[in-house]
């Protein structure tokens, strides 16, 4: 059984500062951004009801397989023999939280080379989310996939709002990257505030709670093996007011009893309901799907259209010969959902999200090299039952009856 590094690292996000960014003619100045100014003291002692955290509520096992590619996401033309491929994969561990954002640059991309009746190749995150950007700016579109939702990998993602997980250091510094991403997560976070609120509840937000043993909770020692450094909370960097930021939850106002706390707000996408709300809008929009399984570019020149967007996520590995997509593996223990628990928690490596289409337990350990360069897919049931364990620890065992 693997162990569970114990700490925060990145997943504790930090309390940033500083003006909205302006980068490249991309200004970014988000209003009614909080920082997190209103102190837990001045709040109520938190009422949170116990988790039913036991085995016998797993439902099912997951694991899905992160693409990380250190140049940041491809989102590139190419010609492959007659037809021309707009890339678009290779986003770590952001697909769901930058889809809309990448999708608008690969949308300009695909509708600049003059073709109108365009193919999607790929039906996850990244795919579906594209295919609606396509058809928002006029294109008819066709999604040809082997896998569809909930079988695509992205049907097995945490489901939370993180669009600067993995961006890798030496990427992240160039001043065009910190502009291009910037504009892509501003793209993506309004686009997921006018999905709030609708029947299924596909996006909402929730509250954290990152628990600690300790009050010393510093970063992660620099990567010092060859792995590459990952740049640390981007987001409070270039968009501070964009999400409230952490605050301490004072002892004697939370139930974890003499354990550190900090609190912060963030999104969930319930992914089973989204999901369904981006399929019935592209089938809306007259959308079509076919199954169809590509093993090489040369059988791009098997569908009618000209123009093809390439969304294939970690199968872009194999299917392009691209070795620059490392995977980094994710396995999910999903669990019966309860009604009156509405938070999330982050303790001892482990990470808690409240979806409503099931609870969702997650080793993720200190940082966010936990399952790098791990392409394996089978289950580890050892693990799912440690990582459930470690939140039951929070909680007095009269609370599992």
């Amino acid at each position: 059984m693997k162990g569970l590094a114990v700490g925060v690292g990145r997943r504790d996000l930090l309390a940033g500062a500083g003006a909205a960014l302006m980068l490249a003619g991309c200004a970014v100045n988000v209003e009614g951004g909080r920082h997190g100014g209103v102190t837990e003291a001045a709040r109520s002692p938190l009422a949170l009801t116990p988790i039913r955290a036991t085995p016998d509520r797993i439902t099912r096992i997951t694991v899905c397989t992160r693409p990380f590619r250190a140049q940041g996401p491809r989102l590139e033309v190419e010609r492959i023999g007659q037809k021309l491929v707009v890339h678009h994969y290779g986003h770590g561990g952001s697909g769901w939280s930058l889809s809309w954002g990448t999708g608008l640059v690969a949308t300009e991309k695909a509708m600049a080379l003059g073709e109108r009746d365009i193919a999607v190749i790929g039906c996850g995150a990244i795919g579906l989310t594209t295919a609606l950007q396509l058809q928002r700016a006029g294109a008819k579109v066709t999604i040809y996939a082997k896998d569809l939702p909930p079988d695509t990998r992205s049907s097995f993602a945490t489901g939370v709002w993180s669009p600067d997980s993995r961006i890798c250091l030496e990427q992240y510094a160039t001043p065009e990257f910190k502009a291009l991403w910037a504009r892509m997560c501003l793209t993506s976070f309004q686009a997921y505030q006018s999905l709030l609120g609708l029947p299924g509840t596909p996006i909402e937000w929730v509250d954290n709670y990152n628990v600690s043993d300790q009050a010393n909770r510093e970063r992660h020692e620099p990567v010092t093996d060859g792995r590459p450094p990952f740049a640390d909370a981007l987001q409070h960097e270039l968009l501070p007011t964009l999400t409230p930021h952490s605050v301490d939850v004072p002892a004697g106002l939370h139930p974890f009893g003499a354990r550190f706390v900090r609190r912060n707000t963030n999104m969930v996408f319930n992914i089973s309901s989204y999901t369904r709300l981006l399929l019935d809008e592209f089938h809306a929009n007259g959308g079509r799907i076919e199954v169809r399984e590509f093993h090489t570019p040369a059988d791009f020149a098997g569908v009618a259209q000209k123009v093809l967007v390439n969304c294939t996520g970690y199968g872009a590995r194999s299917l392009m010969g691209d070795n620059s997509i490392i995977p980094v593996r994710g396995q999910l223990a999903r669990m019966i959902p309860q009604d009156d628990v509405h938070y999330g928690l982050f303790y001892n490596g482990v990470s808690f999200v409240p979806r409503r289409d099931g609870f969702v337990f997650q080793a993720v350990g200190p940082d966010d090299y936990y399952g790098y360069n791990d392409d394996s897919i089978v289950p580890d049931r050892p693990l799912a039952e440690q990582s459930v364990g470690i939140i039951a620890s929070l909680f007095p065992p009269p609370a599992f009856g």
